[in-house]
């Protein structure tokens, strides 16, 4: 393949150039048939004798009775209406229009629009160079460095509202990533192993709290049944604190079970107020299993070092995981905007800078801003409190709303507590689109924005959130098509109703207007004609 691909460099090159031009007729290709069909009536109108069909059209429309327009445009009026619902039902609950999603999919091969250039996206590197965006999925769902507990937190939001915070499909990762953290070996399972797996499973919560009793009296050293308890059943973050410290006891050897039990002990300290010890739980736990960085542990310790204010080993934290080399996150990015923006914003104005111009640091703040929301931009809107926050759910997807919710929910008080600091986000952050004015096909610090993040967060979020949409998705055409078909049908039911017999003078008029002006353009053609033959004769004989 690469020395077939090699033998003919040129040949890629000049399919992409051929798809490129067909792309940029068929814009023309409209305006081309329009012309075309006006022509063949003009050519064929004496040979197929159209002044006589119209005549007879004419005739057969004066003998149609007032309630006959009055049903057509009605039921015209229906039908387009009817279009028009479940246009708008897909595009809300889809973000396109079904009409031409299916119109695309069908004219791209025509078009030689298979390929997609955006799949084959960039990375930015330090220098500028292109690097080749991995083959990892855009839309990958991670699990929530800072996920609540369901016991303590999540159903205590469900009593109070009646709402459930999390959806389904969220709660099937948690319960597949419990099962991969803690079942381990299939196939040594012991009797306890095998009822903590269907527990993980079940649906019900009480069902789930049963099997975990089941496990425990099976063997009552079974620290995985402790871990769901302390999850699920415990009411208060000191109860489960007692729980997750009884797991702890009797966890043994499992690597698995020890990293997320010390992990959720480190959070029921922060929770509790012993910041402190909480900090050096989460130090430790980076220390004893350094290679565990894809469980992001950083990113609670960077939350409960900007709750202590110290920047300093905020700033040090980020020094080891803010790197070209690693992946980001929100936290991240927007940790570092906060240290920058922090330093400048107490004596930051708007006026002030618009004469004087940007300082150094200034300048650094409002960069690292840009390069923030260019990775999430969905997150200032939370921060600046223009959106409502919800809880947050146990997956998110990076760059999408779940992670703003996530990083907004827990990081606003920092942002508050930075005097100016959401001033300058409000200054500054709406100039990273005029940067990037197509995210969707070109980045500028990042790849480009991936275009699949509004289906999955409309899976991990909960129904009553407005999942927020970026870029946002003006209305499809076939809606304010249909929109306007069926008003404008609508209408002409309804006066073709009321002034029945006006309506229908007007109907048994336009045939006649049609064929007179069709005779008029005729015989305005063929006078021109005529014209300038006289003048051709007159001007040789002189």
């Amino acid at each position: 393949m690469e020395d077939s691909a090699g033998s003919n460099p040129q040949s890629p090159g000049f399919t992409d150039k051929l798809k490129s031009w067909l792309s940029w007729s068929w814009t023309y290709v409209c305006f081309v048939w329009f012309g075309m069909v006006l022509i063949m009536i003009y050519v064929l109108w004496s040979p197929l004798k159209l002044q006589e069909s119209l005549t007879s059209a004419s005739l057969f429309l004066n003998t149609l009775t007032p309630k006959f327009y009055v049903a057509l445009t009605g039921t015209s009026s229906l039908i387009s209406g009817l279009i028009l619902i479940f246009e708008w039902w897909y595009f809300r609950k889809y973000g396109t229009s079904f009409i031409e999603q299916v119109s695309v999919s069908h004219l791209r091969p025509l078009l030689g629009g298979v390929e997609n250039s955006s799949s084959a996206g960039l990375f930015s590197s330090v220098n500028g160079d292109a690097e080749p965006r991995p083959s990892v999925s855009e839309c990958k769902v991670w699990r929530n460095p800072l996920n609540l507990f369901r016991g303590a937190e999540y159903n205590r939001y469900t009593w109070v509202t009646g709402k459930e915070p999390l959806t389904y499909y969220d709660m099937n990762l948690s319960a597949q990533d419990h099962q991969t953290f803690f079942t381990g070996d299939t196939q040594q399972l012991r009797p306890e192993d095998s009822v903590m797996q269907k527990a993980w499973r079940e649906r019900n919560p009480q069902a789930r709290i049963r099997a975990a009793y089941q496990a425990i009296e099976l063997n009552h050293e079974c620290a995985a049944a402790y871990v769901l308890l302390a999850e699920e059943e415990a009411t208060t973050i000191t109860e489960a604190e007692r729980l997750f410290k009884k797991a702890l006891s009797i966890a043994g050897k499992d690597i698995n079970l020890l990293v997320y039990i010390k992990r959720r002990l480190a959070m029921c300290a922060r929770k509790l107020g012993r910041i402190k010890e909480a900090v050096k739980m989460m130090r430790d736990l980076m220390k004893e299993f350094p290679l565990l960085g894809m469980l992001n542990i950083h990113e609670n310790l960077l939350e409960a070092l900007l709750e202590l204010q110290a920047y300093a080993d905020v700033q040090a934290v980020l020094a080891k995981y803010d790197d070209i080399s690693l992946p980001k996150s929100a936290t991240i990015c927007y940790t570092s905007a906060l240290l920058k923006a922090r330093a400048v914003s107490d004596k930051f104005s708007p006026e002030a800078a618009s004469r004087r111009g940007l300082s150094t640091a200034e300048m650094n703040a409002v960069e690292a801003i840009h390069r923030a929301v260019e990775f999430n931009p969905h997150v200032p809107k939370y921060l600046l409190e223009m959106k409502s926050l919800i809880l947050p759910p146990e997956h998110i997807l990076k760059r999408g709303d779940s992670e703003a919710v996530a990083y907004a929910f827990f990081h606003l008080q920092h942002w508050k507590r930075a005097e100016g600091a959401l001033n300058l986000l409000h200054c500054t952050w709406e100039g990273t689109f005029r940067i990037i004015p197509y995210p969707l096909e070109k980045g500028h610090l990042f790849y480009p924005y991936p275009g699949c993040t509004e289906t999955a967060d409309r899976e991990l979020l909960p129904t009553f959130h407005e999942v927020s949409v970026y870029p946002k998705k003006e209305l499809p055409f076939f809606i304010l098509f249909t929109a306007g078909l069926c008003s404008f049908t609508a209408m002409l039911a309804m006066l073709t109703h009321q002034f029945p017999e006006l309506m229908g003078v007007f109907a048994k008029a336009l045939p006649s207007l049609s064929s007179s002006s069709a005779h008029s353009s005729r015989h305005w053609a063929s006078s021109q004609t005529r014209w300038k033959a006289s003048c051709r004769l007159v001007f040789g004989t002189n």
